[in-house]
């Protein structure tokens, strides 16, 4: 067994609902001035303004910055710690999914610290408590709630920078289905947080824990969920499990999934979850050399037919994983992936492949390669991005 330790340093409210508990925390917080910072699907649909009222209802002054792309840039960053800083506000409310809450941390230590978020990359280079910052998440995927990480495209080295501090977590976590707006990717990268924690060899009685329960809660209300996503009980169920996935992989890590998957989103755009849920089956095949029964119990997690162990083979897990990918509608492989996400006409398999080299370079370059279940080299890593195509 790895030595470990863990603390919990959030407060964390669940239920339907609870959105209205925002000027409450906000007040415990000390709060008298509140920057939203969301996305502009949120803005259009009033749910920006509507977190806003509840705020300035109770005496709370609110400014907001939505302007948000899917993968936010560096650039992005400044441009809301500028406003940030020009509003006076005293608080932060992350508000959506996981870009607004990477720019949130972001722009908390920006504003704290100055310079730029680059010279934050890598681990605890933040040196204190960041801006206060609650988080409302309206996904179940990213668990960026309850995780010590932010993530930030440079697109001056077409890159994916990582800031890791348990600076970052936010001091409260107000989760209400009532605001769930997942679309499938999210779902299935939830997942794939918690089975990376799980067969990371990083892992620990404590993040194995929420990661099975994270498993068992997405396994169960996936399919569900994306079917009819009213089903408010199966919206619930998918954000606690993603909450469960963060904190496994806070103290777990990643795996190669993640590491490949950051390059994939920095060169052609697609995004995060996409870019994880094609890369899995493949990434899967390759670690099941190094199971040791755990693929097991994620099989059955996640497949409609439970197996007994004594008839298991690892390869069901990667087919499993590919039948449940297919119902949700994930694009059928890397190529696809990349050209659902263009906005600039199809790319050939030929120019993919002709990135490879570098996107296998920049992977290498991740932590989570590290603690991944059968090591990898960077011809590996080459490999399984071909295998995807």
């Amino acid at each position: 067994m790895n030595e470990f330790n863990f603390s919990v340093p959030q407060n964390i409210i669940v239920g339907r609902g609870s959105m209205a508990k925002l000027p409450e925390v906000a007040k415990k917080m000390g709060g008298k001035h509140a920057f939203i910072i969301s996305g502009p699907h949120l803005k259009k649909m009033g749910l920006v303004e509507k977190a806003a009222e509840s705020l300035r209802a109770e005496g709370i002054l609110v400014d907001d910055f939505t302007d948000i792309e899917g993968n936010p840039s560096v650039t992005t960053v400044e441009a809301a710690t500028e406003a940030f800083q020009a509003s006076g506000a005293d608080f932060i409310v992350a508000f959506g999914g996981g870009s607004p809450m990477d720019v949130a941390k972001a722009v908390g230590v920006v504003a704290k610290y100055g310079g730029s978020i680059t010279e934050y990359e890598g681990a605890h280079k933040v040196p204190g408590k960041i801006i206060p910052l609650v988080a409302l998440p309206t996904t179940a995927g990213t668990g960026s709630e309850v995780t010590a990480f932010s993530v930030i495209t440079d697109h001056s080295r077409d890159y994916k920078l990582t800031v890791f501090s348990y600076e970052l977590l936010p001091a409260y976590a107000i989760l209400d289905a009532d605001l769930i707006t997942t679309a499938p990717a999210c779902g299935i990268d939830a997942f794939i947080h918690a089975e990376e924690a799980y067969i990371s060899t990083a892992a620990s009685p404590f993040s194995d824990a929420m990661a099975e329960k994270a498993m068992e809660l997405i396994g169960e209300n996936i399919r569900r969920f994306v079917a009819n996503r009213t089903d408010v009980e199966a919206a619930e169920a998918m954000m606690v499990g993603s909450l469960f996935a963060g904190i496994a992989f806070s103290f777990a890590r990643l795996g190669n999934v993640h590491a490949m998957s950051h390059p994939v989103s920095a060169f052609f755009d697609v995004p995060h979850g996409v870019a994880n849920a094609v890369l899995l089956p493949v990434v899967a095949e390759y670690n099941a050399l190094a199971d040791h029964g755990r693929y097991y119990k994620i099989y059955n997690y996640i497949s409609e037919i439970p197996a007994y162990e004594d008839e298991f083979e690892p390869m069901m897990l990667v087919d499993a994983i590919r039948s449940l990918c297919k119902a949700i509608g994930i694009p059928a492989n890397l190529t696809e992936a990349i050209n659902r996400a263009g906005k600039t006409g199809s790319i050939s398999r030929e120019t993919i492949e002709e990135k490879i080299e570098a996107m296998a370079a920049d992977a290498m370059k991740s932590g989570n390669i590290a603690v991944n279940p059968r090591s990898s080299r960077q011809c590996d890593i080459e490999m399984l991005y071909r295998k995807a195509l």
